[in-house]
């Protein structure tokens, strides 16, 4: 397998930030309610991946140790800001519905563990690829917990109905505790699926 592929592997099914590191837990628990939720979630969190990691490869020689934790908070902070604004432009609803998590993405230890851990470390076109595979099974991870948490608790998977009108949904998948319940669920049979 080429370097590349490694790095695609890793990043979306054998370092899995959720389903291995348990990282990215606060969006991924508030804003998983529906499919569609964890998808734009996902894809805000890619984008700010994909342009955080690209500007500190390209500027890691030119960034001094002392600071680098903060600068690199500024560089996510400006690519959450171009994203939350575009949401607002483009996705109004949408982006209401995400509301407070999308600034948070600034704060999501994932990101900042891949500047800090891989593209000031790595050349651009392999911080790219890692951004991208990250950002892949980050996003990957939301859309199935909200898949999950949409079909028990609505019946519904992408607002499209799956059951008839004698479908009795389970509320408390809808709720805080059933994140936990689904993720819990999810992460054994990750894990089940890992060691086959």
């Amino acid at each position: 397998m080429s370097a590349y592929g490694k790095i695609i592997k890793k990043g979306v099914w054998t370092e899995n930030t959720v389903f291995i590191q348990l990282l990215g837990m606060c969006p991924l628990l508030a804003v998983t309610t529906t499919a569609i939720n964890g998808f734009a979630m996902g894809m805000a969190s890619l984008v700010v991946l994909l342009g955080a990691n690209v500007v500190v490869s390209i500027f890691k020689n030119f960034i001094p140790s002392k600071v680098r934790i903060p600068c690199y908070i500024v560089i996510i902070a400006s690519f959450v800001t171009i994203v939350d604004l575009v949401m607002a432009g483009f996705f109004f609803d949408l982006h209401k519905q995400l509301g407070l998590f999308i600034p948070l993405i600034v704060v999501n230890c994932m990101i900042l563990g891949r500047a800090e851990g891989f593209a000031s470390k790595n050349s651009l076109l392999h911080s790219i690829v890692d951004a991208f595979a990250v950002g892949v099974g980050f996003t990957l991870a939301l859309v199935i917990l909200g898949a999950v948490r949409e079909i028990l608790g609505g019946g519904t998977l992408f607002n499209f109905s799956l059951f008839g009108e004698s479908f009795m949904p389970m509320i408390v998948m809808i709720l805080p505790p059933g994140a936990f319940i689904a993720l819990g669920f999810i992460i054994a049979l990750f894990n089940k699926l890992e060691k086959k």
